[in-house]
Parts: structure tokens; C-alpha cells; sequence
């Protein structure tokens, strides 16, 4: 890779990382129901809001999934992978091979998203449990629509929540049936 490739390169992986990250929070804050007013949901509809529209004309969401978004998201990771197969000094493979690669790589950003939400959410209990700061606000709403069935199975503990641990346990299981199998080079796909 000469150096017009690792630019490249460097450019695709940030600024398509960044939008198909902007694109699935817009799709997972709909699915958790998160605030619509928040400041930060308003920056990243503002963001992703005129290629979900277009989509919108012929994709329809379904019970509160935004299936545009999804599609937005798909497209998005599909060109971001072949333009990174490219300035990795690699010919392009089939289309069918770049979307399973994209769709994989797609469920891998969200396993990262909730994976570091949960996080941030765990050290935010512990250092400002009360915050209405609204990034905190929306880093809970996002996850607690995973934690609550572990909260429902899990008996009282009398104040500690040991669904976090649980959910930990479950991504990574779901990377491990999913994800790990297909063997994808990290490199030339967004979120793995």
C-alpha cells in the first residue's frame, strides 16, 4: 500500500466509521425508545437525516424499526469495505461476498456500540449515579432496553445489578457464533 493508498485508507476508515456509527445509533436509539429531544439524538438525526429520507421513499419501517436506516447503514458499510479493499492493494470480490462481509461487520459495530455504551453506562453508576448530563441519559436509554430481561431473571441483590455481566456474557457469545467464525481480515471492514 503507497502512501495515496494509506490515506485513503486512513480517510474511509474514519469518516465511514463515523456515519455508519451515526446511522446504527439513530437506529438503535429508535429501537430503545430513547429521547427524541435529547442534543445528541437531534445531531445525529441531523446527520443521517437526509440519507435515511431517501431511503424512507421505498424502504417502510415495521414496528418501530427504521429499516431505511438499516439499508443506509448496509450501503454505507458496503462501499466503505470495497473502497478499503481497494487501498489495502486488494481486488474487489463479488458483491455477494462485500455484503456478507458488510453485514457481518454491521452486527459486529453494534456488538461494539452496546459493548462500550455498557461500559461508560457501569462507570457513570459508579462515579455520577444521579447525572443528567445527556449524553449519560442517552447512553442509559440505549442500554437499558438489553439489561432489563437480566434484571426480570435475576433475583434481588439487595442494590447490586449483575444483569451488566450477563450482557457482557451475551455479546460475547453472540461475537463468538456470529462474527468470529467468518474469519474477516479487520482491516478492510468498519467495526470488526
Amino acid at each position: 500500500m503507497g502512501s495515496l493508498g494509506s490515506v485513503g485508507y486512513l480517510v474511509v476508515s474514519t469518516l465511514g466509521g463515523m456515519f455508519v456509527l451515526a446511522v446504527l445509533l439513530r437506529f438503535m436509539l429508535q429501537v430503545a425508545r430513547a429521547d427524541f429531544y435529547n442534543p445528541f439524538t437531534q445531531a445525529i438525526v441531523k446527520v443521517t437525516d437526509p440519507g435515511v429520507r431517501l431511503f424512507r421513499r421505498f424502504i417502510p419501517g415495521f414496528r418501530g424499526f427504521d429499516f431505511a436506516s438499516l439499508v443506509l447503514a448496509l450501503l454505507a458499510q458496503c462501499i466503505a469495505t470495497a473502497l478499503l479493499i481497494v487501498f489495502s492493494g486488494f481486488s474487489i470480490p463479488s458483491v455477494g461476498l462485500v455484503i456478507s462481509w458488510s453485514s457481518v461487520g454491521l452486527l459486529s459495530f453494534i456488538l461494539n456500540i452496546y459493548f462500550w455504551a455498557m461500559i461508560i453506562s457501569i462507570v457513570s453508576s459508579f462515579i455520577a449515579p444521579f447525572s443528567t448530563h445527556p449524553g449519560l441519559i442517552l447512553v442509559r436509554q440505549l442500554t437499558e432496553p438489553i439489561m432489563e430481561p437480566f434484571r426480570r431473571l435475576l433475583p434481588s441483590m439487595g442494590g447490586l445489578d449483575l444483569s451488566p455481566i450477563f450482557v457482557f456474557l451475551a455479546l460475547q457469545i453472540i461475537r463468538a457464533v456470529f462474527i468470529d467464525p467468518v474469519g474477516i481480515n479487520p482491516r478492510v471492514v468498519l467495526g470488526i
